[in-house]
């Protein structure tokens, strides 16, 4: 246990795309600037990773690599993917690919590559249980960050400008949420290693596993393809709300919502309006799959009907009602909306693709919600702060959806909004550092 907490001007709690663009952001910033403040990242993880439980055979990126983590800030980057490619001695067979969209392996791999240049102030397997106030004369002077070194230690931080970026929860809908802790539910954010957990090694011989996949996006039939091909024997059963799977729309008109200047249309716009451009551009994000896969998956239930082999049933307009854990595996009890019909599998493996849930505020900063003015934050997602000092800023990514638009929690415009965030801090910097000037060289 640190006595005395270690103090940098700025914290960013997690370390994925978002905060790791705002690692870059904040050192462009300084270039050449006499302002200097220090910043570290914490991050629960032993080693940079994005979404290494989804890195599937096969899968590429939904988006562009031109919005990668700095060229829609700053196209001349060294951190760019183009200059990733070079640096690797790929650019020009990634050019003879003619794709805009990476593989999802390719992708991690050039996250990682840019997070290694800031190994130096990213403190790994380090989670953080809370941020506390830490006051001077009744306000809010810095905050205290609480957690646990990757040793279990407990770890004291301080930092007057604090960034949280720790992504979203698992959302785990009931009835799944009462067999959490069972290995053989598995929500989508682990699961390759939940998976092999629960079904070992693929065998050639004896029962067919059957297997439960519950959602009707990407990941849902990512998974259910992936697990057919890693399963060679599996029979799996994708069961899906409506009454088909949707196409993701990336129509040049309906995709400007993840344009840069979106943001601005939606936040300043009323709340009620604000909410039905939302709620009008969904199919862009949730509950909707790309075409192309849509066309695979489709053809492989084609072929069955061909072969009259059936490994593959999508269960359509379909909810599950109960689940139970029982020997023999899961018990599912299935209800088709449509049919009015009621009917119980047994299967070996549930898997939820159900997505993620964000609370308005994390969780980790209840300890400050004494000298919080309000739950929204503004327009450069900072969290309005009351009786707090100049020098002290909140800010969230990836929390913002309802104000910000669908781009608040992908990947669209991190560069924009980190700069944003690394401008705004570094402005609050300059202002009380000059009044801190002024004040010394008074009589």
């Amino acid at each position: 246990m640190t006595d005395h907490p270690a103090t940098d001007d700025i914290i960013g709690i997690g370390f994925g795309p978002a905060n790791l663009s705002l690692a870059i952001a904040l050192r462009d910033a300084m270039v050449g600037s006499p302002l200097r403040p220090s910043f570290r990242f914490l991050e629960r993880q032993e080693r940079f990773g994005w979404h290494r439980a989804m890195m599937l055979p096969g899968a590429d990126m939904q988006i562009s690599f031109v919005k990668d983590l700095v060229s829609l800030r700053d196209p001349t980057s060294p951190f760019s993917f183009i200059n990733y490619l070079h640096v690797k001695g790929r650019l020009n067979t990634f050019l003879n690919l003619k794709t805009f969209n990476p593989s999802r392996v390719e992708y991690n791999d050039y996250l990682a590559w840019a997070a290694e240049h800031f190994a130096d102030v990213v403190a790994y397997g380090e989670t953080v249980h809370a941020v506390r106030p830490e006051t001077r004369e009744g306000r809010l002077a810095a905050f205290v960050v609480e957690g646990r070194d990757r040793a279990g230690g407990r770890r004291l931080r301080r930092c007057r400008h604090l960034v949280v970026a720790a992504g979203g929860d698992p959302a785990i809908p009931p009835p799944f949420s009462a067999l959490v802790n069972d290995k053989r539910l598995i929500h989508s954010s682990w699961y390759l290693p939940g998976i092999a957990g629960a079904l070992g090694q693929p065998q050639l011989e004896g029962p067919q596993p059957r297997i439960l996949v519950v959602g009707g996006g990407q990941s849902a039939v990512e998974i259910a393809t992936d697990l057919g091909e890693r399963y060679p024997r599996a029979l799996i059963d994708l069961a899906i709300r409506g009454p088909a799977l949707k196409p993701a729309d990336d129509s040049p008109f309906v995709n400007e919502i993840f344009d840069p200047a979106a943001v601005d249309r939606i936040h300043d716009a009323p709340a009620p309006v604000r909410a039905e451009l939302i709620a009008a551009h969904r199919a862009t994000n949730y509950a909707v799959v790309d075409a192309d896969l849509i066309q695979a998956f489709y053809a492989t239930l084609y072929e069955q009907e061909v072969s009259g082999v059936t490994r593959y049933r999508l269960r359509r307009s379909t909810r599950v009602l109960a689940l139970e854990a029982g020997a023999e595996g899961l018990s599912a009890l299935l209800r088709d909306d449509v049919a009015g019909i009621e009917d119980r599998q047994t299967y070996e493996a549930v898997i939820c693709a159900t997505g993620y849930e964000r609370a308005a505020v994390p969780a980790i900063l209840d300890p400050l919600r004494s000298f919080l003015a309000g739950e929204t934050v503004d327009r450069h997602y900072r969290l309005p702060l009351d009786s707090a000092e100049p020098r002290v800023s909140l800010h969230l990514q990836g929390f913002s959806e309802p104000t910000h638009g669908l781009t608040e929690t992908l990947l669209s415009i991190l560069p924009v909004r980190a700069g944003a965030i690394a401008q705004t801090i570094l402005a609050e910097e300059r202002a009380a550092r000059a009044t801190i000037r002024t004040a010394a060289a008074q009589p």
